[in-house]
């Protein structure tokens, strides 16, 4: 009984791997059967580039009244000796208001397994769809008073599980989630006032990398 891939199959021959790397060639004739199990681990990607999304929410109580904010982002990323993942991301962020973030991201695997645990860090910035890059906002406040949205700076720090499938990776992220936001209001004796929001959540994700 030999446990494997089966890597090729012809009217002659049967051609296994193992895990270890190992490759067996069996004539037909002397197979007994063949059993159908899991699907074969062969390790996960030692090195190389990848494309990741995902998605989530940024939970918590906060002065804000946008009580869950929703974040959506894609990663371009390369592997290095396996455990070692370094990424570059953008996306969707809404708060409110249309945010998009811009950020570098270094994450750890604390094993090889098909199954492992990981921690991250992520830094960036956040532009605002309209304001950041020289738009006009058309959101108008108490009294129609208008109002200029600004992004600023991003901080995510935490820790998730990621599982190897075949065709790539599923991954579940927690992590603690630091943004600032500001916007400029006009009122109608023509002077601007500038607020600041800090977000301070935890930020749960779902993700897929390929």
């Amino acid at each position: 009984m030999i446990y494997g891939k089966l890597i090729e199959l012809t009217d002659s021959l049967y051609k296994i791997q193992t895990s270890d790397g190992s490759i067996y060639i069996y004539p037909v004739s002397v197979v007994q059967k063949i059993e159908v199990a899991n699907s074969f681990f062969d390790g996960r990607k030692k090195n190389g580039g990848g494309f990741s999304i995902e998605a989530g929410i940024m939970a918590g109580a906060q002065s804000s009244k946008y009580k869950t904010p929703f974040s959506c982002n894609f990663l371009i990323s390369v592997t290095k000796n396996t455990r070692n993942i370094f990424s570059a991301g953008s996306g969707v962020e809404y708060l409110g208001q249309p945010f998009m973030p811009v950020f570098a991201e270094y994450k750890a695997l604390f094993s090889d397994n098909k199954t492992a645990p990981f921690i991250f860090i992520r830094g960036g910035k956040l532009f605002h769809l309209n304001g950041d890059f020289g738009g006009s906002d058309e959101t108008a406040q108490q009294y129609n008073v208008p109002t200029s949205y600004k992004g600023g700076g991003s901080f995510t720090i935490g820790t998730g599980i990621s599982w190897v499938r075949d065709w790539g990776e599923t991954y579940l992220s927690f992590a603690y989630r630091n943004l600032h936001i500001s916007y400029e209001e006009t009122n109608y004796n023509l002077l601007i006032a500038t607020y600041k929001i800090a977000y301070n959540r935890l930020e749960i994700k779902y993700g897929f990398r390929f």
